[in-house]
């Protein structure tokens, strides 16, 4: 059995539109992409990128990296626990060694995840051959499988594109908050004709445009597909949040009766109820925003 029959993920995720006059009135309809409904432990886009990467692993360790609240940390882990390979976690910030560990390193590490914490400079510097040499010496992982952060690479890209497939002519517009550019990839190169994929980053750079397109020739040889980002709404930066975001997180909650992860999720949403009274989307469009949390 392979490791998705193990998981039992529920795919594909539903499709869910929802009556929201910040839309209604300008004649655009919102529909939720649940990705957060695939698998209890392994939500949203993290399933779809890891379980490429778990059947290349193919029974190794697999190592991987993340900060002290990494989705992707915690994921790698619980895959780690229901199908019984070794996982490994490289974390940024060498002052967190010996405190107590938060919430989140506590489930990885409850998962069997052995965690092995860095400096952020070394951390920056994790993809350079001799210091990605250095860390598997020093994780006692030297025959790893090696998972970037945020899970993206060529076979997370690929994992993504049915992502696109799922909702070819079921929506105009799929919209997807981004970390490292490795969802918004797949999902544009799966999506069919006449329909665009909006990355909406998380974080601030300006560098996403670029790692998007690399990510694509890593895993389709070039650019594929019709995407755009919109690079307003990261609310001060990765893990950055404010008492309006808050708001607006619980707001949409009491309207629709969905939780909403507050560190994309929420930017996202916002994005797109800022976009709509722009009237960046003309009437008649229907807008899909990926639950990827």
């Amino acid at each position: 059995m392979t490791s998705a029959g193990i998981l039992d993920p529920r795919l594909p995720s539903p499709l869910q539109e929802v009556a929201d006059d910040r839309f209604d009135r300008h004649g655009v309809r919102l529909l939720l992409k649940r990705d957060d409904l695939i698998h209890p432990d392994l939500i949203g886009n993290k399933w779809r990128k890891l379980v490429p990467n778990i059947e290349a692993a193919a029974g190794r360790p697999l190592l991987t990296f993340g900060g002290a609240y990494s989705n992707h940390l915690r994921a790698t882990a619980a895959a780690g626990r229901l199908l019984g390979f070794p996982t490994v976690g490289v974390v940024r910030g060498e002052e967190l060694a010996g405190r107590p560990l938060n919430p989140s390193l506590a489930r990885c590490a409850a998962d069997g995840m052995r965690l092995h914490f860095v400096d952020r400079s070394t951390y920056r510097r994790k993809a350079e051959p001799e210091v990605l040499a250095g860390l598997l010496r020093a994780a006692g992982a030297q025959h790893a499988y090696v998972v970037p952060e945020g899970g993206s690479n060529a076979a997370a890209v690929r994992g993504c594109r049915a992502l696109g497939e799922e909702l070819r002519g079921r929506t105009d517009v799929v919209a997807v908050a981004c970390g490292t550019g490795g969802t918004l990839a797949g999902l544009a190169a799966g999506l069919g004709a006449g329909q665009r994929a909006l990355g909406v980053p998380v974080l601030k750079g300006g560098f996403l445009a670029a790692e998007t397109a690399r990510l694509q020739v890593a895993a389709f040889g070039a650019r594929s597909g019709d995407w755009s980002l919109d690079e307003r709404f990261h609310f001060g930066g990765y893990g950055r949040t404010t008492p309006a975001l808050h708001a607006f997180a619980a707001d949409f909650e009491d309207r629709h009766g969905v939780r909403v992860e507050r560190l994309y999720v929420a930017k996202l949403l916002f994005g797109l109820v800022e976009l709509a009274a722009e009237g960046a989307f003309g009437r008649g469009t229907r807008v899909a925003a990926v639950v990827t949390a």
